[in-house]
């Protein structure tokens, strides 16, 4: 067994000899154990989406990474599950304003609840670009850049759309996405513009929200059932209300029979529109929204030039369109 060398007050001094090390070969090996601690890898990018589970999101996310690895940025992909708590993405916004990233990319939950965790950001000099859908505050004050969507231009390209389609004479049902929820706030005032310019066109449902999840939206859609079986015409939002709203007309034998226009291009939607169940899909761009959200906030901590408002851009899909180059360019095909 090995003892531990015990200390004893014998008055006999003893004297550790150290090899002599020249300062040169010293320096050196100072700066060759501190080296990769002061040149670790680039900025670190905290990216919040409103969700994880839908399609949208991974697409955003996949453009958000290929930014990262282009710009030798660090990408911290975090956010809710759902896309209806609040309190967890404010959570997950504080932890990252805590921890010190370089930078925060946002998709708020809610255009209100979010500024507070926005604010303390920007206290602490961290720069912030919301995404995908607004926050109440000044560009260039309360966050350096909104990259986004025109949401309101997606709206109204489902109201004409469908407009058209019901050759201006029906009634239409409107299926709302969540309350706060900027970017479909807008899709849905941008579709009534549509429907009032048109007289012959009656709403006869607006004030119906699908909520969070594919589930909820269905549930929302089965409770509108006389509704829907007296409506000309539909339209959801966003990506889970379009697919519930599907599953809804499907469980009722109403699929292809009503004029549908949909928000969003998940594989399903897609694949529900060639089979003739949706009309028409107002089609994003998430990857490029996810891609351009990075770079700006990349810019916007290395002090290089970036645009406070970047239009990612819309389309409305359909099954005669949808293989054209610039639909396949937001497809990603």
């Amino acid at each position: 067994m090995i003892r531990a060398p015990v200390s004893r007050n014998t008055g006999v001094k003893i004297r550790t000899v150290l090899p002599f090390i020249p300062m040169k070969k010293l320096l050196f090996a100072l700066v060759a154990v501190t080296a990769p601690l002061t040149f670790a890898a680039g900025e670190k990018i905290a990216v919040i989406p409103k969700g994880t589970t839908h399609s949208f999101w991974k697409s955003v996310e996949a453009g958000a990474r290929q930014a990262g690895k282009e710009l030798d940025a660090e990408i911290i992909w975090k956010g809710p599950l759902k896309e209806d708590d609040r309190a967890q993405q404010i959570g997950v916004v504080q932890q990252f304003v805590s921890s010190g990233v370089s930078a925060v990319v946002l998709a708020p939950l809610d255009d209100v609840a979010l500024r507070g965790p926005v604010k303390s950001a920007a206290e602490r000099k961290i720069p912030v670009v919301i995404f995908d859908s607004a926050l109440k505050g000044e560009v260039g004050t309360d966050f350096v850049s909104f990259v986004a969507t025109d949401n309101k231009r997606g709206g109204r390209l489902a109201g004409e759309e469908l407009t058209r389609l019901l050759g201006g004479k029906g009634k239409v049902v409107l299926m709302r996405y969540a309350e706060g929820s900027a970017s479909t706030l807008e899709r849905e005032a941008g579709f009534l513009e549509v429907m009032k310019k048109n007289p012959g066109l009656t709403v006869i449902v607006e004030n119906r929200y699908a909520g969070a999840t594919v589930s909820t939206a269905q549930d929302a859609a089965m409770n509108l059932v006389d509704k829907l079986r007296e409506a000309d015409g539909i339209f959801a939002s966003n990506e889970s209300a379009t697919q519930g709203m599907l599953l809804a007309l499907r469980q009722t034998g109403l699929a292809g029979k009503k004029k549908f226009v949909g928000f969003d291009t998940s594989t399903t939607l897609l694949a529900a529109m060639n089979k003739g169940d949706i009309d028409a899909l107002v089609a994003q761009n998430p990857k490029k929204m996810g891609y351009l959200a990075v770079v700006t906030a990349v810019r916007a901590v290395r002090g290089e030039k970036f645009e406070p408002v970047v239009d990612t851009g819309c389309v409305l899909v359909t099954k005669a369109n949808q293989s054209t180059a610039e639909v396949k360019a937001v497809l990603g095909n």
